[in-house]
Formats: C-alpha cells, structure tokens, sequence
C-alpha cells in the first residue's frame, strides 16, 4: 500500500526560494509508485496553500507556487491541510529553511499533532537555528571553535562604540558578522576594517535581532554529512572551494563555480576527528534524521567546528546529497532513509506512557 507523503515548503523566510528549489529536487527523485505526495506550499506571508496530488516530478519551481484562485484546497485550519480523504499523511517531509520551518516552529506544529515527520525535533531545530545556542552547546560538549562575541539589536543601538571595542579587542581580522538565526549565508559578511564591520553589522540586523561575529581563520572548509537517529553516521568528507571570499549565497545557488572536492583530501587523523566532533554534535542538540556538519581544518590539521545545519539544501547543488551520493548512498536512496528514520523516531515515542 502506498504511503501518503506531505511535503511541506516555501514559507515565510529570507530563504523562501532556496526551499522551492529543494522541494522541486526532492519531487523529481521520489518514486510515485510509493507514495502518494501532496505539496503543501506556504507563502513569503505564511499563509498555508494545498495543492492536487502529484503524479508526476515537476518540471519547474513555479509549478509548485498555489496562486488563491487555483485549484488548492481551502481547509479552515491548518491542520486541515495534513490530511487527505479525511485520514492524516503517514509523514510528512518538512523542506523549509530557515525562519519559521527549520527553527522548531513547524516541528511543534507536527508534534501537537502527532504526525511523523523528516529531520529534526523541536529542541535540535531551534538549537541549531540559533547560531549563538549552537555555539554555546558546543562549548559544553567541548567542541573547539573559533572566537566570537554576539549582541542583539538593542544593544547596538544602545552602545555601538561598546560593542565594536569589544569585538576589536577579542577578535582578530577579518571578521565575520551573521545572523544568528539564518542559514544558507544570507546577510553574511566579511569585515576587514572598522567602518566595513558597522555596515556588515547594519545588514545583518536587518534578517534578525540577534548576531554572531566570529574571527575569520586561514582555513580550509570542510563538510560532513550525519544520518540517524540514536546511532548516527558519517558519510565522506568534503571540501569547499569557492571562487568568492567566501561561501557566500550566489556561490551556494547561482554562479556554479565553486569547487567541491569529494572525498576531501584530508588525513584519516583529521577524518577520524571531524566524525567524532560531528557525532558529538549531532548529540549534543539531540538531532535525527539529517544534519550537515561543518569545520575549519588549518593547514596544521586543527579542526574548530563551524556550525551544523538541521535541514541542509537538497538542490542538485547542495553538499548534503552529494556526500551521500559519494559514500554509495544515492539521493532517492537517502530521501526513502529519512523517512523511515522518521517513522521509526515516531513509533518510539507512541510507546511513551502520559498517565
């Protein structure tokens, strides 16, 4: 019998459209004689819009864009929309980055509900949004990274001067200035000097309240992709080589000239590290399912863990899948792996007791 799919995408989010483009990959891989796939799409507004079944991959991301006078079904509450012919989806496959999809929101929708569904739990997605939450896990589970002060919007305007001492005193230059709750490199810059630093600030404050500035180091980066739940694994590593300063949003999605060079060529000292550091976070925010893994290796072979990401890209450009396509897992292959890690995290909490 085939499993009802809801895939869930778009939203309300700076990365709106890299959501698109991993919903359209992930429909184009899925095998149709499996599930039955319903696309719930969720508008830059957050107004929530159900299309026909697919039977068919989609040719284009605007196939999967549900204008109010299609034909999309009109559910008067959102829960509603996770159900067909009146029984709820077997699971449902969250594709949403960043705000309000990869941050636990959406996860605590599905979990009141009690759906099953891909990727993260509530506590991993918004611990692993949050850049600053993130950092701070890592020191506890003593994961080495590299220097970095936060502040939020406040504060800035309050004591800019303060705030830029301070960042100048305990960093080093060049400096990098994010959003703490953004991923996919949106509103990132790079500071190499004290006005280029306000104005890097000044953006990022305009995706979020809260920023990370961290000290930028000669390095190489690093990935590594992280699959399971309770006993996860590892898949090869791989190394980026972008063209720009930095693995910035265009280098991600647009220009197709960044390098990726996979297996990365690393030590089996460094491998054997950068899986244990990867396995210990993934644990630390209490992950399952998908995580993607990334670090700095110096040319002396030390490794500082940059940030992991709980709901990396699937676009044909992203390192996620590529990974696993190196490590003898093939993208249909891993999306039919998450699910059933889904399901299989679901059952195990049908068995919790609440009397």
């Amino acid at each position: 019998m085939k499993r009802k799919l809801g895939l869930l995408y778009g939203g309300k989010s700076a990365e709106h459209d890299v959501s698109l483009s991993t919903a359209k990959a992930v429909i184009q891989a899925l095998n149709f004689d499996q599930y039955d796939v319903f696309p719930i799409y969720i508008t830059r507004e957050g107004e929530w819009r159900k299309g026909a079944q697919l039977t068919m991959p989609v040719e284009n991301t605007d196939d999967l864009v549900f204008q109010k006078d299609g034909n999309e079904e009109k559910p008067n509450d959102i829960s509603s929309f996770l159900v067909s012919d009146g029984k709820p989806f077997d699971v449902i496959f969250p594709l949403l980055h960043g705000t309000n999809g990869e941050d636990g929101t959406v996860q605590g929708l599905l979990e009141v509900l009690n759906l099953p569904y891909v990727g993260n739990g509530v506590l991993a997605s918004a611990a692993g949004m949050d850049k600053v939450v993130m950092k701070q896990l890592f020191e506890v589970a003593g994961l080495q990274q590299v220097p970095y002060v936060y502040f939020i919007r406040k504060e800035w305007q309050k004591k800019q001067e303060e705030l830029l001492k301070e960042m100048e005193d305990k960093l080093s230059w060049p400096m990098f200035v994010k959003p703490a709750n953004l991923g996919s490199s949106v509103g990132i810059s790079k500071a190499t000097n004290h006005e280029e630093l306000i104005k890097a600030v000044d953006l990022a404050l305009k995706y979020d309240r809260k920023i990370v500035v961290e000290t930028g180091i000669t390095a190489r980066e690093v990935e590594m992709a992280v699959l399971g739940n309770d006993e996860p694994k590892v898949s090869v590593p791989g190394e980026i080589k972008p063209v720009t300063d930095f693995y910035d949003y265009d280098s991600k999605y647009n220009d197709n000239q960044t390098d990726l060079l996979i297996p990365a060529p690393v030590s089996d000292n460094v491998i054997a590290n950068m899986s244990d550091m990867a396995k210990r976070a993934f644990k630390i925010i209490d992950c399952s399912g998908l995580v993607r893994a990334d670090f700095f290796v110096t040319a002396e072979d030390e490794i500082y863990i940059n940030e992991i990401n709980t709901m990396p890209g699937f676009t044909p450009v992203s390192m996620y899948p590529i990974l696993w396509q190196n490590t003898n897992l093939s993208y249909s292959d891993l999306i039919e792996e998450l699910i059933s890690l889904a399901i299989e995290r679901h059952e195990e909490k049908q068995q919790l007791q609440y009397q």
